[in-house]
């Protein structure tokens, strides 16, 4: 195995900021399959490469995530097979996982001249030649499959076992019948046309479990509705998680602990509050965006009218004012040096 050969890739990985990401993803959102476009952006909303780079430079890794009110699995590396699991691509990840490691290990010249987006497209079409497997559907899951390449590093990725975290039952559902499923609302009997009937709907939390479900009245808050939710014991399974399967504590848009990834039916969602879940996602570092409905929520925040499926972080934190104040402290810094030359 050739140090060089794997040292190339993952310099080239490694200059890759979360900005040029979010320009390759856009650059390969039109081709990725619809069942897997939502979730793709999603992913690298939950594992933004600034955030691992603030904590790996930091003199106390520890203090700075207290600092940042981190809680949860916010390390890429204590999840590299599972991650993933909420995107249709999941699949496929044994075989993604075995292209991303060959190229690692490929010449030198193989990563020459090419840009961000190639390289992801290059790693699905074989993937895809070698099942004989849609290309649209090997796109978002070879994009994180390389990025996490990029945060955990070559020998931890090869290290991992590789295995798929959904069961034979849901791994042969066709993106089809996923799809059908998230656009599917509930049926509300004969009278369920009148405006003065108390609608109910549900949300789904994990569409490669059953059971993963919970119902809410229309115009109730995600949150609210998840805290009725007594199927388990949601403390054991994440500490986070007080009361339902939503880790929630503020219920005012203060506390970041209870965002959300919506992989189908964001349209059926209370519009973004500009200046208050809008702005405290931005303070979060959950995303920055204009969107009226976008695909990260505050469930404390986002009201429903239909069916939704989400997906819940295995992290929470308030990071963005952080990186913005370093961002700032870098450009004045480089300000000076330019004046003082």
């Amino acid at each position: 195995m050739s140090v060089q050969t794997i040292t190339s890739l993952e310099v080239f990985l490694n200059q890759q900021t979360d900005e040029q990401w979010s320009q390759a993803i856009a650059d390969l959102l039109p081709s990725i399959h619809e069942v897997d476009r939502a979730a793709t952006q999603i992913w690298f909303r939950f594992y933004p490469v600034a955030l691992l780079r603030a904590l790996e430079q930091a003199d106390d890794p520890k203090k700075l995530a207290a600092e940042l009110l981190l809680q949860g699995k916010f390390y890429l590396k204590d999840q590299i097979d599972a991650s993933h699991a909420f995107l249709y691509g999941h699949r496929f990840w044994p075989e993604v996982k075995k292209a991303v490691i060959a190229r690692a290990n490929a010449s030198q010249n193989a990563i020459d001249n090419i840009d961000l987006a190639e390289l992801v497209r290059e790693t699905a079409n074989g993937v895809a030649e070698q099942m004989k497997a849609d290309k649209s559907l090997l796109l978002g899951i070879s994009a994180v499959g390389l990025m996490t390449l990029q945060q955990v590093g070559l020998e931890a990725f090869e290290a991992s076992p590789g295995d798929i975290h959904i069961d034979a039952k849901h791994a042969r559902k066709s993106p089809d019948q996923v799809l059908k499923a998230r656009a599917r609302d509930d049926g509300q009997g004969v009278f369920g046309f009148l405006k003065t009937i108390n609608k109910d709907w549900t949300v789904t939390f994990d569409e490669n479990d059953d059971s993963a479900k919970y119902k809410m009245k229309n115009a109730t808050d995600l949150a609210y509705g998840a805290q009725d939710d007594r199927t388990r014991d949601w403390r054991a399974i994440d500490p986070r998680r007080g009361e339902g399967p939503i880790p929630v504590e503020c219920r005012s848009a203060s506390c970041g602990t209870c965002w959300v990834g919506v992989i189908g039916g964001a349209e059926k969602l209370s519009d973004v509050a500009p200046r208050l879940e809008g702005k405290r996602m931005k303070e979060f570092g959950y995303i920055d965006t204009a969107d009226s409905k976008p695909l990260i929520r505050l469930a404390c925040q986002a009201q429903i009218s239909g069916a939704v499926s989400i997906v819940i972080p295995p992290w929470n934190g308030v990071f963005g004012k952080f990186l913005r104040s370093r961002e700032q402290a870098v450009s004045d810094s480089e300000k000076n040096l330019k004046e003082s030359i």
